[in-house]
């Protein structure tokens, strides 16, 4: 009797299991009816297509009412058991347990977003989820979307202008930009021509000599001297140490980190148009739990590493 053909598991829809269950538990095919809002005729249909799957009367009339058979008896457990899983799976995912869960999440973020947000969500995650491990890694922002699709990591850090529509953003902070360098450099501040004339020194993990300063400035007719290029912001922070060089930084990363480092920090002269952070996953994560949890988490971290003022 377990092992069903297809033709047999066609006759067992969910309406004709609940009538199966409501008999079980009633014994009475008129409130079945009503419970169900179904005719007593319908009951009755159900009873005959069980009936015939099962190969037994199943419910015997009674001056009563319906008495189950040993078979019915014996199949109720069952049947309640794939009724209860399938109101689970159309009730959604189960809510995710932090305590109980294991496994890796991979998240990819530039070495900014890690200095900024990693230590706080790893203290998070090491007492909410202790089962759960972290795993950081860069990525180029163009590799981002194939990443999460092929599920290389589950969430990405970041700004992200553009994406496909198989990327779901949720925003984190939106940051400003802060020059930082040497207190003699920077003294109490730097005019625009101050700026110009300073080395800089640019973080750009493609290698270019051109960012957001240099599209603003030549928008005014301007440039400034960019004597080198950083793949990474800490690299950066220590070439300033050590040279008269300037750059010009998210400001959050700059708050957090320069004043450690003896530099100094201070507004930039020109108007820089502020970036967006935020976290990415997969559309296909759009209601996984697990996600959702992580990304509340971010979202507390990112609050929390919010500059001074």
């Amino acid at each position: 009797m377990t092992d069903f053909r297809l033709i047999e598991l066609r006759q067992l829809d969910l309406t004709v299991l609940l009538v199966f269950l409501g008999l079980v538990r009633t014994r009475k095919a008129t409130q079945v009816a009503a419970e169900l809002g179904l005719t007593q005729s319908a009951v009755s249909h159900a009873l005959g297509r069980l009936r015939a799957v099962f190969g037994d009367p199943l419910f015997l009339r009674r001056p009563h009412g319906m008495e189950p058979t040993a078979v019915a008896l014996s199949l109720e457990p069952q049947v309640r058991l794939a009724v209860d899983a399938l109101r689970e799976a159309l009730g959604g995912p189960r809510p995710f347990d932090p305590e109980s869960a294991t496994g890796e999440v991979r998240i990819a973020a530039w070495d900014s977003l890690q200095s900024l947000l990693a230590p706080g969500l790893i203290a998070r995650i090491s007492t909410a989820a202790p089962g759960l491990r972290l795993s950081f890694r860069m990525l180029e922002r163009a590799a981002v979307p194939e990443a999460l699709a092929d599920g290389r990591v589950d969430l990405a850090l970041g700004h992200f202008p553009r994406l496909p529509g198989d990327t779901l953003a949720e925003l984190l902070y939106e940051d400003g930009y802060a020059v930082a360098g040497r207190p003699e450099v920077i003294g109490r501040g730097l005019t625009l021509a101050a700026y110009l004339a300073l080395p800089h020194v640019l973080v750009s993990p493609g290698g270019d000599f051109t960012g957001i300063v240099d599209t603003t400035l030549a928008g005014q007719g301007l440039a400034r001297r960019v004597v080198a290029v950083l793949p990474q912001f800490f690299p950066a922070l220590a070439t300033l140490v050590r040279t008269g060089a300037v750059a010009t930084l998210p400001a959050r990363l700059a708050s957090a980190f320069a004043p450690a480092l003896g530099l100094a920090v201070c507004a930039p002269p020109l108007d820089l148009r502020p970036v967006t952070v935020s976290a990415l996953r997969h559309a296909r994560n759009a209601r996984d739990p697990r996600a959702l949890w992580l990304l509340d988490e971010l979202r507390a971290v990112a609050g929390q590493a919010a500059p001074p003022g």
